[in-house]
């Protein structure tokens, strides 16, 4: 049999390979790795541990918290704070950014996660995950602010996720490819089992919420309708839709077989860009993306060269492989 490879096993040897990540990275992104093991101890046993339901509160985007949402974002926050690698961390479940305590060593690295993505799905026994992004702590900085959080995508130093589903899977990059891991339960450790992912260049499958048709702007009208004409369209193919809302369930999809997936600006909410969270979802997704070879806009720039505003910025995407999210754009520019 093959020899397994662990999670500590793959870190290392990138560690090793040209000083590819510091040692802190590595150790940060092992503590991160374990505590996705909890969430999925949590996740896998439902209603038997008492985490289903709502939790009567409401996050800083006004949404209703599931108890899985704050569970999730306080192991992530007790597993990481005390380990010396980590100056601050940010949440998509959290007003403020967490400046790590004054009792524990501060690190060089800012950790931003979306503890539990596709809440909607966690009472229905349907694929969710976590998201999280990694970037360097500005040079010369002394006290860790909000300000200090607003990189661009394209400063990311590591992102990944963890789907919590028939399996429990992270998929990882440190901008040297992509790679998934499976939790071997049995083992209590992630075992590699795909490495140098590629997203298939074109595709017959796209993820969108059809329901926000009669509220999208013209070019994603124009490019759905094609796609819904098939082979008697001017695409001269037949499309499947696929759409499970949870950008972790979808993006794991088309990292796996292709496809592209679309969350746009929409009528409903004008004033805002979109409805994903720009530092918590878009940005690691879309590194994961450009990794394995696809594309990520938001329908006019590459989503990595926006360069933040703020904490809990919002945006649209499109991203997947690379032809077909290079159409949308297209579209959008008028082509």
């Amino acid at each position: 049999m093959p020899q397994k490879i662990s999670l500590t096993r793959y870190l290392v040897e990138q560690q090793r390979q040209d000083g590819h990540i510091p040692s802190q990275l590595r150790l940060l992104l092992e503590v991160v790795a374990r505590a996705c093991k909890s969430i999925s101890q949590a996740v896998n046993k439902g209603a038997l541990g008492g985490v289903l339901g709502t939790a009567g509160s409401e996050n800083v985007q006004g949404e209703v918290q599931k108890k899985l949402d704050i569970i999730a974002n306080e192991v992530l926050i007790e597993a990481n704070e005390w380990g010396g690698h980590l100056a601050a961390m940010a949440s998509e479940e959290m007003d403020n950014i967490y400046v790590v305590p004054n009792r524990y060593p501060q690190g060089e690295y800012l950790l931003l996660f979306d503890p539990l993505d596709g809440s909607s799905n966690i009472d229905v026994n349907v694929s969710i995950g976590t998201i999280f992004s990694v970037l360097k702590k500005p040079e010369g900085c002394a006290a860790v602010e909000e300000k200090d959080f607003l990189q661009a995508g394209s400063k990311q130093v590591a992102a990944g996720y963890c789907v919590y589903g028939p399996q429990t899977t992270l998929v990882l990059t440190v901008g040297d490819g992509v790679a998934m891991f499976t939790l071997d339960r049995e083992q209590g450790s992630f075992v590699l089992t795909d490495e140098n992912v590629q997203i298939p260049a074109d595709t017959q499958e796209f993820a969108i919420n059809m329901s926000n048709m009669r509220h999208w702007d013209e070019p994603v009208k124009r490019y759905i309708d094609e796609c819904l004409q098939g082979k008697d369209g001017p695409r001269g193919k037949d499309f499947n839709m696929r759409w499970i809302a949870s950008m972790v369930a979808d993006v794991h999809r088309i990292l796996t077989r292709g496809g592209v997936f679309m969350y746009p600006w929409d009528k409903r909410e004008p004033e805002k860009a979109g409805k994903l969270r720009l530092m918590y979802e878009a940005n690691p997704m879309s590194w994961l993306v450009e990794q394995a070879g696809g594309a990520a806009t938001n329908g006019r720039q590459r989503i990595l060269d926006l360069q933040p505003s703020k904490l809990h910025e919002r945006v649209s995407v499109v991203l997947g492989s690379r032809n077909e999210v290079e159409r949308v754009t297209d579209y959008h520019s008028g082509l």
